[in-house]
């Protein structure tokens, strides 16, 4: 499939799994591939610790809108925008926007949000979902690409605009919570990929996730990304004498021990790895998109460009989308 023509089935992508899975970095490089398919690309980042900006090669941002790749050239990129978004940053837009601009700070630095959040709850996230809808309806942006909770509250964060509308009799909260539910059940508006690990627990909670937004809050699922897998090695099942001999190597009884020890890491891993995507087919019938282990404590833009690239071959392999 076509990069753009992915990328342009909904404004939105929501990106959620759970913590340690790489969710962030995963946001990053989705972006990267639009932007690299010509779709100018907004990030949205709730908690503003994720690293995103650092993967670019820039500082860490914040609510003003930055620029983290410039599109044009001979690649006829977009630009990769991004700006973080809060709850407390969601509240002052919208009472400046209804006209209440002179008392929001004091509002906000009075701990009014918090009361408000204690009252209603959900309505938090409601407020910052609420922004998403009002910049997805004002295009400022080809696509949105929002770097969610981790898999937890993520259910709970996208859950909210319906128990809102369950709770609410009326008023500006519910006619809120109603189109933050009509954009977020409409796919060609709203799309949620969910990320893991080829491991046990994670895949557990991600296919939990995946049947829990569907059933509570009916977003469209796009294809799972399987991050961290290890590359295949050739040769692990040689004798490592002989592959240091072919090679002209001395190498000692510690150091070839060590070797073996490796290899047997290594081949036990694979099997792990292929056990769980295997079950991840069977329990959740989603297409996947695979992404490399990277063997950095550090990643930057090269990391990215790496993973931008798998990712990119991975969307144009896909021949299946999400749906029933």
């Amino acid at each position: 499939m076509d990069p753009a023509q992915f990328f342009a089935a909904s404004r939105v992508l929501i990106v959620a799994g759970k913590g340690g899975v790489g969710k962030s970095t995963v946001t990053a490089a989705m972006a990267r591939v639009a932007a690299g398919a010509g779709l100018s690309t907004l990030i949205v980042e709730l908690e503003g610790k994720s690293g995103i900006g650092a993967l670019f090669g820039r500082p860490p941002f914040g609510y003003d809108e930055v620029v983290l790749h410039s599109g044009g050239g001979p690649s006829e990129s977009a630009d990769v925008r991004a700006r973080v978004l809060t709850p407390d940053d969601a509240l002052l837009e919208y009472l400046e926007d209804h006209g209440l601009s002179r008392v929001t700070r004091r509002l906000t630095a009075g701990g009014a949000l918090d009361v408000v959040a204690t009252a209603a709850p959900g309505i938090r996230d409601i407020l910052v979902l609420g922004k998403v809808k009002q910049l997805e309806r004002g295009e400022v942006a080809d696509l949105i690409v929002l770097d969610a909770p981790a898999a937890g509250h993520a259910i709970s964060f996208l859950r909210a605009a319906r128990s809102l509308l369950d709770t609410a009799r009326g008023g500006p909260i519910r006619t809120q919570a109603a189109e933050v539910l009509e954009m977020l059940s409409d796919p060609t508006r709203c799309q949620v990929v969910l990320v893991t690990l080829p491991e046990e627990t994670p895949v557990n909670e991600l296919v939990d996730t995946a049947y829990s937004l569907e059933d509570e809050v009916g977003v469209s699922l796009g294809p799972v990304v399987v991050n961290g897998l290890y590359p295949p090695l050739e040769g692990l099942d040689r004798d490592p004498g002989e592959l240091a001999a072919e090679a002209h190597l001395v190498v000692g009884p510690a150091e070839l021990a060590a070797m073996a020890a490796a290899a047997t890491f290594r081949r036990e891993r694979a099997r792990l790895q292929a056990a769980q995507l295997d079950r991840l087919a069977t329990a959740l019938p989603l297409p996947q998109l695979r992404l490399p282990y990277l063997f950095s404590t550090d990643p930057g833009p090269a990391e990215l460009e790496t993973l931008a690239g798998v990712l990119d071959q991975g969307i144009r392999d896909l021949t299946i989308l999400a749906g029933p």
